[in-house]
Formats: structure tokens, sequence, C-alpha cells
């Protein structure tokens, strides 16, 4: 018995070694990709608590309605979009989500002028828009084929309808344009 629990134990200590360096295999080839450009880099808006999607009565165009970022949210996207800067990677075009949590941490990386997009509004709140919406939104990082990066900052559930990656606040998932496919993911805190 005392055998089998090290073997169990030795087996998941193992795959919490392959984890890591897969982790930083992820972040380095998400890196490499934003730094080549032509990529679209889908990120999670900074940290919002207040659980899933919004309190009821809620309106888009009224932040003082919704889940909004956190002191730490703010601080956060802040130190992200200098990290960002720090590594060299530069985005031709920013968008976000209508929500005021996306605009505002796509504002706070200070990387550029940041225009919203209707597509990547909030597929939990919007559920029976979620199959239009990530149509709309897979479209977009198809159509994408400059030689600079697009940022979207955006929720987390879009992410995982697009890329099955459910992201953390703040973590970015780096896609190739045209079709969309995982490169890697980037935790910039």
């Amino acid at each position: 018995m005392r055998r089998m629990r090290f073997a169990i134990l030795a087996v998941l200590l193992g795959f919490c070694g392959t984890a890591e360096v897969a982790g930083a295999d992820d972040a380095a080839n998400a890196g490499k990709a934003l730094r080549a450009g032509g990529h679209v880099a889908l990120m999670r808006h900074a940290d919002a608590p207040g659980g899933v999607g919004d309190p009821p009565g809620f309106r888009v165009e009224d932040c003082a309605t919704q889940r909004n970022l956190s002191a730490k949210g703010r601080a956060d996207a802040e130190k992200i979009g200098a990290r960002l800067k720090r590594e060299g990677i530069a985005f031709e075009k920013i968008l976000s989500s209508p929500w005021c949590r996306c605009i505002d941490t796509a504002k706070l990386l200070n990387l550029g002028t940041v225009e919203t997009e209707a597509t990547f509004g909030n597929v939990v709140v919007l559920r029976d828009q979620r199959e239009t919406l990530t149509a709309g939104a897979r479209a977009l990082i198809t159509k994408w084929t400059a030689r600079g990066n697009l940022l979207v900052v955006t929720h987390g559930a879009n992410i995982a309808a697009l890329t099955g990656i459910s992201p953390a606040s703040g973590e970015i998932v780096v896609v190739k344009s045209g079709n969309g496919e995982a490169v890697g993911r980037l935790m910039l805190e």
C-alpha cells in the first residue's frame, strides 16, 4: 500500500513538472509569435470581482451597472501593458468588447487607441446571440492579414468559445490570423 501511494505521488509530481514546462513553452511560443507580427492576441479583461456576467439590470452604456475592474485589475492592466512594451510586443490595432471592464483594461494597457467591437460582447450575458457573436469574432480573426498584431480585449467565455481555452483574468491567448489556431498563452502579471 505504501509503495502504491509513493508511485501515485511520483506520477502526480511528474505531471506537475510537465505542466510547468508546457507553460513555459506556451509563453515562449506566444511571445515569439507576437514579436514576429501578424497574429491575434485574445486577452481576458483584468480582475473584475463579482462572479460571471453582470448584475441584474446592467446596461452596457452605464459602467455603474456592470462588474468593473478592481484596484488590482487596474494595476495589473498597467503592469501587463508595461511588460508587453518591455518585451518589444506591439499592436497595430486594439479592439475591445463594449463592456466597461474590457474597455478599461484595454486603455490601461496604454498600447494605443482602443476601438469597441460589438462582436466581442459578453457571450454569457448575450447567450441568445452566442453563435452569432462567436461567428463574427472568428470571421474578424480570419480576416486579419496585416503584418502587425491585433489585440482583442474581451471576456473569458468568448475566448473559450473561440479557442477551447479558458484564460485567467489578464491572460492572453495568441492565435494565428486566418485559422484562429492557438499558438501559446501569456500570463503577464
